[in-house]
C-alpha cells in the first residue's frame, strides 16, 4: 500500500495535570525521528486529549507503544484504528514481555526495541508483507541511534504540552531484582550514548529541565567512571536548571562524582532502596542489602555534597509483615528523604516474581492491567492478608503524601541550594512528590 502518513500513539495513563501531561512520549519521538522525511509523521498522546479516529483511514500506518498499566487502552485505540481500516502495529514493555496476549488485537506485534526492525517494518507495509511479529532483542548500540529530528521536535512542542522532558544517556541494568522488567525489556548490558550526542539534543531541542529514563544510571559510577565524568563535565557549561535520575546506593562511594554531579545540575538521585527489611535482600538483585545504617550513611554523604535524595520503596515482599509501614514511615522521617515513592510489589508479565505467585497460586484473580500501575494489589502476600496490605499502604500514602510533608520535604530540598538559586530550583523541589501523591490518587479512579 501507499503509506499516507504514520500516526504514532501514546496510550493515555495519567493524563493531564494542571494543564500537562507528566513527560514526553521519548521513545515515539526517537521512532518517529527514523521515518523517511518524505513520509508525514505525528505523535498522538492521549494524555493530552482524546483522539480523532476520523483522520486515519487505510493508508495510515499505526505504531502503539505500550506498558503493561496501558495495555487495556492500547487494546482499544488498536480496535479503534482497524475498524478505520488502519494497520495497527503493537510495541513497548507490554508487547515484549507477552507477545501472544498482544497479537489477537493487533497486525504486528513487535518484540524488543525496533530500532533495528522499525524501517523494515515501514517498507513491508508499503509493500503489503507486514509480517505478524518482529522480534528485536539484540540490545541495538545507542552509537548508531537516529537523532531526534526538527520535525519532531516541532510537532511535539514539548514546552507547550509537557511538564518534564525526558532523555536518555544509559541503557540496562545488570541487576536482576525478581520484581523488575528492565532486565527483561532493556538487557544485562550497559550500553552508552556518545557524550557529543546528548548535548547536541538538549541544544536543538531547548530542554532546560529533563528526567533521565535511564534504568541504572548510578551503577555506572562504578562500572565506567570515566564516562560518567566526561557526560558531567560535558553537561556543566550547558544552561540546564535541573534534572534527576534514577540510582542505587553505591554512588555514595563516588564523592568526586558527586560533586561533577551538582556541577552538571543535576538536583536529585532517585534511590531504589526498595525495603528496610534485610530478608527481602533476595528480591532485590543485589543493588541494596535492606540495611537500615547504609541507607542513612547514603542518604547523609549525599545530603553533604549538597545533592538531594527521592528514597523508593516497596511493600509486600515475602518477610513484610504489617509492622513494615510503621517502621518505613518512622525510617523516613530519620533519614530526611527529599521525596519519596512508596509503591506496592506489582508481578508484572514476565519476571520471576509473578512466575513464583503463578506457581504458588497467589495471584488475584481477574485483576485487570490497568491495576498494574504499583498502586493496587494483585496478589496474596506471605505474612500478611490482602487487605491488610491494601490498608498499610493507603495508611503510609495519607502519611508520607499529606501537604504539610511534602511541604516539609520541598523546603528542605530548596534549601540546600543558594538563595540565587532558589527560583530555577523551586519546581524540582516540590514537583517529585506531587507527582507520586497524583499517581496514588490514581488508585481511586
Amino acid at each position: 500500500m501507499q503509506i499516507e502518513k504514520i500516526v504514532l500513539i501514546q496510550p493515555a495513563h495519567q493524563g493531564r495535570i494542571w494543564g500537562k501531561a507528566a513527560g514526553s512520549p521519548y521513545t515515539l519521538m526517537r521512532l518517529a525521528s527514523m521515518v523517511p522525511s518524505d513520509i508525514p509523521i505525528e505523535i498522538w498522546d492521549e494524555n493530552l486529549g482524546p483522539l480523532n479516529y476520523a483522520r486515519l483511514n487505510p493508508r495510515t500506518l499505526v505504531g502503539i507503544s505500550s506498558m503493561t498499566v496501558t495495555s487495556e487502552g492500547a487494546q482499544t485505540i488498536a480496535t479503534r484504528a482497524r475498524q478505520r481500516g488502519s494497520p495497527v502495529v503493537v510495541g513497548g514493555v507490554h508487547s515484549t514481555l507477552v507477545p501472544d496476549e498482544v497479537a489477537p488485537w493487533a497486525d504486528t506485534v513487535v518484540v524488543g526495541e525496533a530500532y533495528r526492525t522499525w524501517l523494515q517494518i515501514i517498507q513491508d507495509c508499503a509493500n503489503d508483507q507486514l509480517k505478524p511479529r518482529y522480534v528485536d532483542v539484540e540490545w541495538a548500540s545507542l552509537d548508531t541511534l537516529a537523532p531526534i529530528t526538527d520535525r519532531v521536535i516541532k510537532h511535539v512542542d514539548e514546552h507547550r504540552h509537557y511538564w518534564t522532558p525526558s532523555l536518555e544517556i544509559t541503557r540496562g541494568c545488570p541487576r536482576n531484582c525478581t520484581f523488575c522488567t528492565a532486565v527483561r525489556v532493556s538487557g544485562k548490558i550497559m550500553r552508552h550514548r556518545p557524550v557529543e550526542q546528548i548535548v547536541e539534543e538538549i541544544a536543538r531541542r531547548r530542554i532546560k529541565r529533563f528526567f533521565l529514563t535511564d534504568d541504572n544510571l548510578g551503577l555506572n559510577f562504578h562500572t565506567d567512571p570515566a564516562y560518567i565524568e566526561k557526560v558531567f563535565r560535558a553537561l556543566e557549561p550547558l544552561p540546564i536548571r535541573s534534572w534527576t535520575t534514577q540510582t542505587e546506593l553505591i554512588v555514595a562511594q563516588y564523592p568526586d562524582l558527586i560533586d561533577l554531579a551538582r556541577r552538571a545540575h543535576m538536583d536529585k538521585f532517585f534511590i531504589g532502596f526498595e525495603s528496610i527489611n534485610p530478608e527481602n535482600r533476595r528480591d532485590l538483585g543485589g543493588k541494596t542489602k535492606g540495611q537500615v545504617a547504609d541507607v542513612k550513611r547514603v542518604v547523609r554523604a549525599i545530603h553533604a555534597r549538597g545533592l538531594n535524595v527521592v528514597g523508593l520503596f516497596v511493600f509486600g515482599f515475602d518477610h513484610d509483615t504489617v509492622e513494615v509501614f510503621e517502621k518505613t514511615w518512622q525510617f523516613i522521617r530519620e533519614s530526611e528523604f527529599d521525596g519519596v515513592s512508596v509503591t506496592v510489589l506489582t508481578p508484572f508479565p514476565g519476571t520471576p516474581q509473578r512466575e513464583q505467585l503463578i506457581a504458588q497460586d497467589r495471584l488475584l484473580p481477574n485483576v485487570p492491567w490497568s491495576h498494574y500501575d504499583t498502586a493496587h494489589v494483585a496478589f496474596r502476600p506471605a505474612l500478611m492478608t490482602v487487605e491488610q496490605l491494601r490498608a498499610g499502604y493507603d495508611w503510609l500514602c495519607r502519611q508520607v503524601y499529606s501537604p504539610r510533608q511534602i511541604a516539609t520535604r520541598g523546603m528542605r530540598a530548596l534549601g540546600r541550594y543558594p538563595l540565587s538559586q532558589a527560583r530555577a530550583k523551586a519546581f524540582s523541589s516540590f514537583s517529585t512528590d506531587i507527582g507520586y501523591r497524583n499517581a496514588y490518587a490514581l488508585r481511586y479512579r
